[in-house]
């Protein structure tokens, strides 16, 4: 275990006054061109253009149905349920979220070390990647509740003390993802630009934002302006197709009112170049579980 450095100069003021838009001061693709990894380069393109990319197979049938077991697993087990780790719906008083997965299950642990996996971070972000936070998102049919407009990056360069946007994320499916089940929707281009919040962060604000997210939300006003900047882009593919978002895209989703669940591995990578320094606009840091201190490199 490492401690945090000092924290460094603040390029992305926020949790202020008034909301501030700044223009994204790093770069999106952080490795030299050229450089050999499993994303083409035409497609890494389209990811600095957007902010994202799609695959369409990235784990195979037989893999989803391994992960979808131990999913389950987790999601059955008291002693999970009763995990600080473990986050519970409002509605339905299941769980909605397990958090440090990769601690939690070797199965996880094995998905996170995939050259499949692992190989695209570390060429998009140009250097060994630790895991700044995984968890499984379990989002099961008649009523469970959406994530609303919000940048990762806001989050953690408030609340984790991440410096610089050298973040990238994966979700990969474990279901199928309808056009109507509550599918990831990003402003493509959008993280080229980032959106200062405002409002004050409240103490433990964690508790609170993991079931319902108040502080460090975009004004209705800012999210149209964005979405007519940009458009909104929705994902469905079937249960093994994965989407990579860069840190500081604009995403959400909706409510899933259908018969049909919608769940998936997130796995957020950080550069080892990046690490965490203490919280820009938060009293304290977030859990160790939620923002990781531990900035090992995966092997």
């Amino acid at each position: 275990m490492t401690t945090a450095p000092e924290r460094t100069a603040d390029l992305y003021p926020t949790r202020g006054a008034t909301e501030v838009a700044t223009p994204r001061m790093d770069p999106v693709v952080w490795s030299e061109p050229g450089t050999p990894g499993p994303i083409e380069p035409a497609v890494l393109a389209e990811f600095e253009r957007d902010g994202f990319l799609a695959v369409d197979q990235l784990i195979t049938p037989d893999e989803v149905d391994i992960y979808r077991r131990e999913l389950e697993r987790l999601t059955t087990d008291s002693d999970v349920r009763a995990d600080e780790r473990s986050i519970i719906e409002p509605k339905s008083d299941e769980i909605r979220t397990v958090f440090e997965v990769h601690k939690l299950s070797e199965v996880f642990a094995a998905l996170v070390r995939d050259p499949r996996v692992v190989g695209r971070a570390r060429q998009i972000l140009g250097s060994d990647v630790y895991v700044h936070q995984s968890r499984i998102n379990v989002k099961p049919g008649f009523g469970a509740t959406g994530f609303y407009w919000h940048s990762d990056f806001e989050t953690w360069h408030a609340e984790d003390g991440l410096a610089n946007m050298r973040t990238v994320s994966v979700s990969i499916a474990l279901t199928k993802n309808y056009d109507t089940n509550g599918g990831l929707m990003i402003m493509p281009g959008s993280h080229n630009t980032f959106l200062g919040c405002a409002g004050e962060t409240p103490k433990d604000n964690y508790k609170q934002s993991l079931q319902m997210q108040n502080a460090g939300t975009p004004s209705d006003e800012s999210l149209a302006k964005f979405a007519d900047a940009h458009g909104i882009k929705l994902f469905t593919g079937e249960a093994g197709s994965a989407t990579w978002f860069d840190c500081n895209c604009m995403h959400g989703s909706g409510d899933n009112i259908t018969p049909y669940p919608r769940s998936n591995v997130f796995i957020v990578f950080n550069s080892v170049e990046n690490e965490a320094v203490e919280p820009f606009a938060a009293p304290i840091r977030r859990p160790e579980f939620i923002g990781a201190r531990d900035f090992t490199p995966v092997r």
